[in-house]
């Protein structure tokens, strides 16, 4: 599973990330990832920025509840998201 908890509200998502696509997507499944396809450029920081945003909103959390906690310049990235309750993970399918 790409969703872990890491404790006590402290989730993980596991995401690989395609940058520069048509539009914002979930893309399936790859290598135990979930793949996001994303609209915004991997330059500039600014396919980060529009991963957590495009993950918040998906999950209906606040963006400042949803950060990068790895793979700064990988496609191979891991979000924090921190959440009192459990999100909708079923949105993510």
């Amino acid at each position: 599973m790409f969703v872990r908890l890491a404790g006590g509200g402290d989730w993980r998502i596991r995401v690989h990330v395609q940058p520069g696509a048509k539009r914002n997507e979930l893309a399936g499944l790859f290598q135990e990832s979930l793949k996001v396809r994303l609209t915004a450029p991997a330059v500039d920081n600014k396919a980060n920025g529009a991963l957590v945003d495009f993950m918040a909103k998906l999950l209906g959390l606040r963006r400042s509840q949803v950060s990068l906690a790895s793979g700064q310049s990988s496609r191979s990235k891991s979000l924090r998201v921190l959440a009192e309750t459990e999100p909708d993970w079923s949105k993510l399918m």
